[in-house]
């Protein structure tokens, strides 16, 4: 009997390109798949092919809760190759509901994941035996599935409670949320028919999203108001810090002049005594020269105001002595 040798592709150990997709033909390796136990896969045997291992789910809006869950199923066994099984947009909406992603989406989504080494689309709602060999699966991997323990229900457990997300959260965060996603896709560009948000919500949007513009000026115009008004007072602080130190140096400078014992009164003192001493008449001689005589020249008869008053004549006699005497006086001189 001829020996077929293994052709299981190898798990890859860098990322140079997407996952690829499951072929319609199911593994192309003819090599007879031998059931593995537990032990043998912790073990990384057999030696010739890798651990294929499956895990299915929707996987709408991929997350890191997805990622994590992805990881600790390539991380079960240290020789691994991770088949990921996708169900499709039919499947879903008919089970479980509608979905934001398309399936195509969802199926790029996958196969850009580090962990993952082939994407299986159109994956079935329930796994049956003939599903499994033919696509030679050795082990089944799902995050509601607990693996059991010695001493523990579910020993992924406490790292399911680590990772605290899920699909459902991040729709009911965008139920919850619906109306601010609305706006803000309206202000994208999207139409309202697109958002399928009626006429009535979408101006009620748009005036939101109007309103919420205003109030964005105004928190701009009060920041730049707080601004200007910090970068007055801080000019004004400034201004009346100068102004204070040339008062003082202004007070100063007048004190120092016009004080009592300043420059002002000292020049004053000064120009005062000068003032003094020019406006005061010099002092006369104690005693005046003799008086001489010119011999050419001689004595003007004195004035006869100056004559000493003489009382009247007593009688006519007296008068003519008098004018005689005068007039012989006034001969001899000529």
């Amino acid at each position: 009997m001829e020996e077929l040798e293994h052709t299981c592709p190898l798990p890859r150990t860098t990322l140079i390109e997407p996952a690829i997709f499951t072929p319609e033909t199911s593994c192309e390796c003819r090599a007879p798949h031998e059931k593995l136990t537990v032990e043998q896969a912790r073990l990384g045997t057999p030696v010739d092919r890798p651990v294929r291992i499956y895990a299915d789910g929707i996987f709408d809006l991929f997350h890191s809760g997805h990622a994590r869950a992805l990881m600790q199923a390539k991380n079960l066994f240290p020789n691994a190759y991770l088949i990921v099984g996708v169900c499709s947009d039919e499947l879903t909406h008919k089970y479980k509901g509608f979905t934001v992603m398309t399936e195509e989406e969802r199926y790029e989504a996958l196969r850009h994941c580090r962990y993952v080494d082939e994407v299986l689309r159109d994956a079935p709602w329930t796994l049956t035996q003939k599903f499994l060999e033919k696509h030679k699966i050795d082990f089944v991997a799902h995050d509601d599935i607990p693996y059991s323990s010695a001493g523990s229900e579910d020993v992924y457990k406490h790292i399911k409670e680590a990772e605290g997300i899920s699909t459902s959260d991040l729709i009911t965060r965008i139920v919850r949320d619906y109306d601010v996603y609305a706006r803000r896709n309206l202000q994208r560009g999207y139409t309202a028919k697109e958002l399928n948000v009626s006429y009535i919500n979408e101006k009620k949007y748009r005036l939101q999203n109007q309103v919420d513009r205003m109030k964005e000026k105004v928190r701009t115009v009060e920041e730049k108001s707080k601004h200007f008004v910090y970068r007055v007072e801080e000019k004004s602080h400034d201004l009346i810090q100068k102004w204070e130190e040339k008062s003082r140096e202004f007070i100063g400078n007048f004190l120092e002049l016009f004080g009592p014992d300043g420059t002002w009164k000292q020049m004053f003192q000064e120009r005062s005594g000068r003032m003094i001493q020019a406006l005061s008449p010099r002092g006369s001689p104690s005693s005046s020269p003799p008086r001489e005589f010119s011999p050419s020249r001689s004595p003007s008869p004195p004035s006869r105001w100056a004559m000493p008053r003489t009382s009247p004549p007593s009688s006519p006699k007296g008068a003519s002595a008098s004018i005689s005497s005068m007039s012989e006086g006034d001969e001899d001189e000529k």
